[in-house]
């Protein structure tokens, strides 16, 4: 694929990475509409705010999908193929549940709300299982840097449409029942591109029996030199970016001083953008690149983009430090997205795609759910300057983990 920095347009020729975004986009249109935007709704019809902290439980499916991904290897649908069948028929059943949230009122029945949100959890954790094998499956080495890009922009602009696109709606024009009726229709995109979408063809035996399925996925895996070392690099890779950015929102309220608006509008607003621009960068850059030289400069650039927050909390408050220091370090951290969603790529067996790349997805995930409590512990023990050091120190052992393992890093572009 001849994708270059002079020929953006380069990366949407494809139809394949132009069905890619569309997937992606199916894939995270559903996400807050099971977390922010259901909490809003919930808010405003005034829950209990016991009752809202319950629905936080909703997002379980997404930590434990790994669980069931092995029925996606296993069984094929009796239409479309094993990929495309389970993405449609997840995509139809996540159509009908989110639609069903749109004819409920938490004021009457919040907890058959509940059910209904945990059901397009469940549901949208099946379809990013099937959409991350899809993927994996289906590109070539050369082609998961832009694969990886777009999927991330599509699941990006999906979150922004049914977060913030979904809450202006609802208060300005449509109310909550029509705008969960628009997510569940805007679900037709998903189906469209897996419609047209081609099955990957088969590498090597598809598993014969569930167990089959459960057991050689993780034998095949750990039977690799220098498998938990490339596991400790999954781990490790993305983990001073989840450090530093848990207590990022916090840091720019309570250190600096800057206010919620300038925060959303900067933070939130801008950092979006720029962590798009960067996820399509990297993506750009990673057709040129082999991709260990990928992870390795752009791990390096999202690890030392952290230290601008050290900088940041001591300057003070500074529009053109805090718009800098964000660009960057969203756009830092954009291409490590690409470059990290590619490796996770190359490491998949094809025959068992959904089951590994469902578990180290869910490694992947450690860093950001576990950080919190020692983020919130450092900062109490070292004040905001020395924590930020910290965020990019931790940083080091991945980047030192992904140089010993070059040669085998190095054969993976050509698995």
């Amino acid at each position: 694929m001849d994708v270059t920095l002079s020929g953006w347009a380069g990366v949407f020729k494809s139809r394949k990475i132009l069905l890619l975004l569309l997937l992606g986009f199916s894939s995270g249109l559903p996400l807050a509409l099971t977390a922010g935007t259901l909490q809003a709704w919930l808010a405003s019809e005034r829950v209990d705010i016991v009752a809202i902290g319950w629905f936080a439980l909703v997002g379980q499916p997404y930590t434990y999908k790994f669980l069931w991904a092995p029925v996606v290897d296993r069984y094929v649908p009796p239409f479309l193929g094993r990929r495309r069948g389970w993405l449609m028929i997840t995509q139809v059943a996540l159509a009908c549940a989110v639609a069903f949230m749109g004819t409920l009122s938490p004021a009457d029945s919040v907890w058959l709300l509940g059910a209904a949100a945990l059901a397009v959890a469940f549901l949208s954790a099946s379809q990013d299982i099937v959409f991350d094998a899809l993927r994996t499956d289906w590109l070539e080495h050369e082609e998961r840097g832009a694969g990886a890009a777009v999927s991330v922009l599509g699941y990006r602009l999906a979150m922004l449409v049914s977060g913030a696109g979904a809450l202006i709606l609802a208060d300005q024009w449509l109310g909550w029942h029509a705008t969960y009726w628009l997510m569940a229709a805007l679900m037709g995109v998903g189906m469209c591109a897996t419609w047209f979408a081609l099955e990957p063809e088969p590498k090597g035996k598809a598993p014969k029996s569930l167990n089959e399925a459960v057991a050689k996925p993780f034998a095949e895996f750990f039977s690799r030199e220098g498998a938990v070392v490339m596991l400790l690099i999954v781990v490790l890779y993305k983990l001073g970016d989840a450090f530093a950015g848990n207590l990022t929102t916090t840091f720019l309220l309570r250190g600096p001083g800057f206010s919620l608006t300038e925060i959303g509008v900067i933070n939130k607003g801008f950092g979006l953008a720029a962590t798009i621009v960067g996820a399509l960068a990297g993506g750009a850059l990673m057709a040129k690149m082999q991709l260990f030289r990928a992870l390795l400069v752009f791990g390096a650039l999202q690890a030392v983009t952290n230290l601008g927050f050290m900088l940041l909390a001591a300057s003070g408050k500074s529009y053109v430090l805090m718009v800098t220091v964000i660009g960057l370090e969203n756009l830092c951290g954009g291409m490590g997205t690409t470059a990290y969603v590619a490796l996770l790529m190359a490491l998949c067996d094809r025959r068992f795609s959904a089951t590994q790349y469902a578990l180290l997805s869910a490694l992947s995930a450690v860093g950001r759910v576990y950080v919190g409590p020692a983020a919130g512990y450092l900062v109490e023990a070292l004040g905001w300057e020395p924590f930020f050091f910290f965020t990019f120190l931790i940083a080091l052992p991945g980047l030192a983990l992904l140089v010993w393992q070059k040669r085998r890093i190095d054969a993976l572009d050509h698995s």
